[in-house]
């Protein structure tokens, strides 16, 4: 992430994963110097008028419990950054059209990556991926961190994906790590001829390029540059990834997803083991 004014966004909804979420958007908040905003969506409206506290009953009802939810969220951060400026909000309604609202103007949208435990190997939510297939500004779905002293990994394309490079590159500056940037050359199952001389050069000019961009974006970096090539973008992205801290991806890609997922970016949160960065600008 590049610096920013704006604040970086935690969704909470009381769940490990979201508990995950904040306390990493703490730490990368205090990286960053960035100031916090909690946030919780509350569904109780949409579902009853009923929100008040029962009748004699201390710190109950609906609309306490959603509040309490929201100040757990905020106490997690608050362990997890002693000192961290720390703001909550509490907003009623569908959280993904709430988050997405909120995420305008705002570095960074941070949520945790809520599945259906491994099945079929899908590993995230709907609300995270819509979220990033629609906020206004880059999306980390966090889940376990496997390697925490590994590399950035960047995901560019033929076009060099500045958005996507310069997250990654303010990502690895704040953290302190390394930066592997990755094109990966698309070569579709079943092709057999010798690739040519001709797409490896253009192909290394592309690396080269990105390369060039984040030194002088993040000078003094430590940079690796990998040319791969298979049958699937999003495949060779995850193999190149494994021991990543986290994958950066760009939003957009060959086949579309709601008209603004790419299928890469789209496969990449679906299947990678660690946490995930969606880079995407609103329009």
């Amino acid at each position: 992430m590049r610096q920013h004014p704006g604040f970086i966004v935690a969704g909470y909804d009381g769940s490990d994963e979201a508990a995950a979420a904040v306390r990493w958007a703490a730490r990368h908040a205090r990286a960053t110097g960035s100031p916090l905003n909690v946030v919780h969506c509350s569904l109780w409206p949409l579902l009853t008028r009923h929100l008040g506290p029962v009748p004699g009953v201390s710190n109950s009802g609906l609309e306490q419990s959603a509040q309490s939810v929201l100040e757990e969220g905020v106490a997690h951060a608050a362990a997890e950054a002693e000192g961290l400026q720390v703001k909550s909000t509490l907003l009623h309604g569908l959280p993904a059209k709430l988050l997405v609202e909120i995420s305008a103007g705002e570095s960074l949208l941070v949520v945790g990556s809520r599945g259906l435990g491994g099945f079929l190997g899908l590993l995230v939510g709907s609300v995270s991926l819509e979220l990033a297939a629609a906020a206004a500004c880059p999306v980390a779905v966090i889940r376990q961190d496997f390697f925490p002293d590994g590399p950035v990994v960047a995901a560019v394309d033929a076009e060099g994906s500045p958005t996507v490079l310069a997250d990654a590159c303010g990502l690895a500056s704040a953290w302190k790590a390394p930066l592997t940037v990755v094109h990966v050359r698309h070569l579709p199952a079943g092709y057999s001829r010798p690739h040519s001389q001709e797409a490896g050069t253009e192909a290394r000019k592309v690396l080269e390029a990105a390369l060039t961009d984040a030194r002088t974006m993040s000078p003094g970096l430590r940079l690796e540059g990998r040319v791969m090539t298979g049958s699937s973008v999003a495949h060779t992205i995850l193999e190149a990834s494994k021991e990543a801290r986290m994958v950066v991806v760009g939003s957009q890609g060959s086949g579309v997803l709601r008209e603004t997922i790419g299928s890469t970016a789209h496969a990449v949160l679906h299947h990678a083991q660690g946490p995930v960065l969606v880079s995407r600008r609103g329009s």
